[in-house]
């Protein structure tokens, strides 16, 4: 497969980055590692919390989307990696059993001036559950390879 250039990212276009499906014990595991709050993994506690039941860390879903984005589209292209993120939100709560799809929009696209063996894609990220509830939004770039030289 030959890898996806820089010129082959165009303003306007979706991308659909594939889905997964968190179970409660992959929900306390992370949140155990890197956000032991009791709603994140205390099944009981979370019932209490404003929540109502347990949820997954903002920080797993951005995770999940990361690495959905690159199986399903940075490790098939020519990335450079990322100049950072401008903004990320965390919409809705992720629950057990959830199913989540991810997809990018490209909002624009330009050549490096000071490089122009690459160009800066600039996107929209989003992370939906199964019955379509938006869960987060990121708004990033990338640098992806021109090929040429």
């Amino acid at each position: 497969m030959t890898p996806r250039r820089f010129d082959d990212f165009v303003a306007g276009e979706t991308i659909d980055l594939g889905s997964v499906k968190l179970s409660q014990d992959d929900i306390i595991a992370f949140a155990e590692d890197h956000d032991p709050q009791p709603f994140h993994t205390d099944p009981a506690a979370a019932t209490s919390s404003i929540y109502g039941g347990l949820i997954a860390s903002g920080w797993q879903t951005a995770c999940l989307f990361m690495r959905l984005l690159a199986a399903n589209l940075l490790n098939e292209s020519l990335s450079l990696g990322s100049r950072g993120l401008d903004d990320l939100r965390w919409l809705a709560p992720v629950r057990p059993g959830d199913r989540l799809t991810a997809s990018i929009e490209i909002k624009k696209t330009r050549v490096s001036t000071s490089k122009p063996d690459r160009g800066v894609v600039t996107w929209r990220g989003s992370m939906r559950n199964q019955d379509g509830v938006e869960v987060m939004t990121i708004d990033a770039t990338f640098m992806i390879g021109t090929g040429r030289t």
